[in-house]
């Protein structure tokens, strides 16, 4: 319907009527013919009741050095203010030319005025949900863990139902690990759209219906692509999964966004340089105190963003531990939106304040309840390498207060606030952090 309508008006456009009777000297230059200059509202009526899709452009008498486009659609003639910032707009869309403008306005006028009850019901009963993004993009199904041999690997008869203790509860950890392991995440991702100018026909993927205009037709999601008319955006649920073709960099990416579209728990990043501070770093003296050479920081990011998982950090590559703690901090400090999420961010500060360890225990356990789960599962897993690292004082000079002190302005960050208050908010980020730490095993 909506697409044998969009073809009948650009049939009917052909004959776009641009009123130009006489040439108005001191026009301003971005304007051509459709200027007329200062005359009212009467005097543009009078002259566009000639013809349906008429224009032209006047200046305004009450307010000189503003300018209105005055359309003729319906039998009436329409006045917008019109506006221009190297393109022309009177609201959202931005046009190269006036033409180009009138031309969308009129397609607009015309559908939303014959088709205003169909598109009041384009949303009640989408597709989306039966033959639609849902479907196309659905989570890859698990891979069922293979069974185990009753066998045992060295020879030895497997133990009975009757079995030890001991071999009852590694039965238990290994059924856990294999479940800790195959569990998909499911973490809940807003969609990113972006108004987006579609080339050529296109339709909606939520109602299936025709998105009309000659630009900015609709909004794209700049994480997996989905396309959808702007009032139907915002009826699609928060089911984003992004999709690597258009997710094109690890460092300063969504959180959120980075884990969906690489399937993981967390970031990668997080992972990978863990697991190789660990293997070699623990004991290194000033541990994620110690600053390593930005270049090569620089490079390791570089790395990530072009090679991912594939990216080499290994001692053959960057000797310096200080080099893989350096571009692990880096990867929080550039996070859009911090571990510890703006929304969140004052509940933390107001935890730090209480002075009485229990309440402060419970405040943080709440504010951590705040979080989304690809950041709370991220610092889980920081937080609990981090105690690890206070384990190894005695060689690495680090405890928690030293670690709050390098974390806290790497993980929080203060939302809007004036510079005095921001500054004030150090120390507060400073003892949540340590308090997460030192109390990991109860708060996670």
């Amino acid at each position: 319907m909506l697409l044998e309508m969009y073809s009948m008006m650009t049939m009917v456009l052909v004959d776009l009527l641009c009123l130009s009777l006489v040439e108005v000297e001191n026009r301003p230059k971005y304007y051509g013919r459709e200027y007329h200059g200062m005359i009212s509202r009467e005097e543009a009526d009078q002259l566009l009741s000639v013809a349906e899709g008429s224009y032209l452009i006047r200046e305004s008498q009450r307010q000189p050095g503003t300018y209105t486009l005055a359309l003729r659609f319906g039998n009436q003639t329409r006045n917008f203010r019109l506006y221009y910032d190297g393109k022309h707009f009177v609201g959202e869309k931005r046009f190269e030319s006036i033409h180009d403008l009138v031309t969308d306005g009129l397609i607009t006028l015309y559908i939303e005025t014959k088709a205003a009850e169909y598109i009041a019901k384009m949303t009640i009963n989408p597709i989306y949900e039966h033959v639609g993004y849902t479907t196309l993009n659905r989570e890859p199904a698990l891979k069922k863990p293979a069974p185990v041999s009753r066998d045992a690997p060295d020879g030895r008869e497997p133990p009975g139902e009757g079995g030890g203790q001991e071999e009852r509860l590694t039965s238990l950890v290994r059924r856990a690990t294999l479940k800790e392991n195959d569990r998909a995440p499911k973490y809940e991702k807003v969609h990113n759209f972006k108004v987006h100018t579609f080339r050529g026909p296109h339709w909606c993927e939520y109602c299936a219906n025709f998105m009309w205009g000659l630009i900015a037709q609709g909004v794209k999601c700049a994480d997996c692509g989905l396309n959808v008319h702007k009032q139907c955006s915002k009826m699609v649920p928060n089911d984003c999964k992004p999709d690597l073709k258009h997710v094109k960099k690890v460092y300063s990416c969504d959180l959120t966004t980075l884990v969906k579209a690489h399937n993981s728990k967390r970031p990668m990043v997080v992972d990978m340089c863990i697991r190789e501070i660990e293997s070699r770093g623990l004991k290194s003296e000033g541990l994620y105190r110690v600053s390593g050479f930005s270049e090569l920081i620089e490079d390791v990011k570089l790395s990530f963003d072009r090679d991912g998982e594939k990216a080499d950090i290994s001692v053959n590559v960057y000797e310096d531990i200080n080099i893989i703690t350096g571009a692990l901090k880096l990867y929080f400090r550039d996070l859009p939106i911090p571990v510890i999420t703006y929304d969140a961010y004052p509940r933390f500060i107001e935890a730090a304040k209480l002075t009485e360890p229990d309440e402060r225990l419970e405040a943080l356990h709440e504010a951590l309840k705040l979080l989304p789960p690809a950041h709370l599962e991220t610092l889980r897993y920081l937080m609990a390498h981090l105690k690890r690292v206070t384990q190894n004082e005695k060689d690495n000079l680090m405890n928690a207060e030293n670690l709050g002190i390098v974390f806290g302005p790497t993980l929080m960050r203060a939302p809007d606030l004036d510079a005095m208050t921001a500054l004030n908010d150090i120390r507060y980020q400073r003892q949540v952090v340590e308090s997460l730490i030192k109390n990991e095993d109860i708060l996670f």
